[in-house]
């Protein structure tokens, strides 16, 4: 293996904060985004490769980064949606058999700036105590004067609307068109591991872009109806809003999940609000308040829904609760088949705790076609 160039790089964040490091290959430039961390110790590709995490800096907090390679499976879009990686670690030798191409290999393939020797822990301490913020990430060490006045011209995330970078542009079908049960998907920026799930459990599924209407959804014959996670503000999402709105008043199955969950709290005059730091991980504890169950969940957001708003809605329920800040983790309509989660069910950190979700949405449907017979 030939030596790899190591140029000096940085991190520097709105504040002016700066974190030196090392490059990633030979690679060269600047990356603008919001600076983010992660805490599971896996799973970086289908991080990498997740619409939800577009325009953000993937801070990874795992010391060892590339050690397993990757694999053209174990994506979850058609390419990296990350603005740029911070790692500590950049292992540039994999020792996975089951690896096709080496990180480094992927992150060219998909030209993303990396950085290295970073002391993420400090950094992470940093994001957790001042925030999230837009930051950069760059190999121009010495024009920090130039940085900063690109930096400021980078718009926040707060109000942002993304969907429409990440979304299909055109309808596409997913899964056996013989299936028992059909589902329209609005994608706002779709995990393929949704699908998947949906497929597995007899689904026949069309998606959808993020500005369809109710009536080219309903166009399909639908058995339910689906809200994807994505990334973004979900208050600009207005079409998406007012489809869900339009879904609601014919009382038919709708599931929704991230994005998605936030879209329909909307939907139900229910409020979002910009986190201080969001859930990024695959090992957030989670409440099921109707079984009184513990879940050990996978998590990537930065907004959340209003917990006051959503108690005092007289036909929305609080089903799930985050067990380290209390914040909204699942609804559900009291007089609907109409129920929404934050987390991400269908990214299994280990046990499946989650997976059940799936199964009721399924219940809800196959419960809406008998009454509807």
């Amino acid at each position: 293996m030939k030596y790899k160039t190591r140029k000096k790089a940085l991190i520097l964040l709105a504040d002016g904060t700066i974190f030196h490091g090392k490059t990633v290959g030979d690679k060269e430039g600047s990356a603008f985004g919001e600076v983010c961390f992660n805490t599971g110790m896996t799973g970086y590709q289908e991080i990498f490769t997740d619409p939800s995490y577009f325009g953000q800096l993937m801070v990874a907090t795992n010391a060892h980064i590339g050690n397993y390679g990757t694999n053209a499976d174990e994506v979850e879009s058609d390419g990296v949606k990350i603005a740029g990686l911070v790692c500590r670690n950049f292992n540039y030798h994999h020792s996975r058999p089951g690896a096709d191409a080496s990180l480094e290999d992927f992150l060219d393939k998909n030209d993303l700036l990396a950085i290295s020797d970073v002391d993420t822990r400090a950094l992470v301490n940093y994001i957790r105590d001042n925030g999230a913020m837009n930051a950069v990430i760059s190999t121009e060490t010495e024009n920090i004067k130039g940085l900063k006045k690109q930096l400021e011209a980078v718009p926040d995330m707060n109000g942002l609307e993304l969907a429409s970078k990440v979304s299909t542009e055109e309808p596409y079908f997913f899964g056996n068109e013989n299936a028992t049960y059909k589902i329209s998907v609005l994608d706002i920026g779709i995990k393929k591991n949704i699908l998947r799930n949906l497929a597995e459990r007899d689904c026949y599924i069309k998606v959808f872009p993020y500005n369809a209407s109710f009536t080219e959804m309903k166009a399909f014959q639908p058995d339910g109806y689906f809200l994807s996670n994505g990334p973004g503000d979900p208050k600009p999402l207005t079409e998406a809003i007012e489809t869900t709105k339009q879904i609601l008043k014919h009382n038919v199955p709708l599931f929704g999940i991230c994005l998605g969950h936030q879209v329909l709290a909307l939907a139900n005059g229910i409020s979002t609000y910009k986190m201080h730091n969001g859930h990024r991980g695959i090992n957030h504890p989670v409440k099921n308040l109707m079984t009184g169950k513990g879940e050990i969940t996978s998590q990537n957001h930065g907004f959340a829904i209003n917990r006051e708003d959503t108690e005092a809605h007289p036909n929305v329920e609080i089903t799930h609760v985050h067990l380290n800040d209390q914040t909204v983790a699942g609804i559900r309509m009291k007089n609907k088949p109409v129920f929404s989660v934050q987390y991400h069910p269908e990214a299994s950190p280990g046990p499946h705790d989650a997976s059940y979700l799936f199964d009721t949405f399924i219940e809800n449907i196959r419960n809406h076609k008998l009454q509807t017979a």
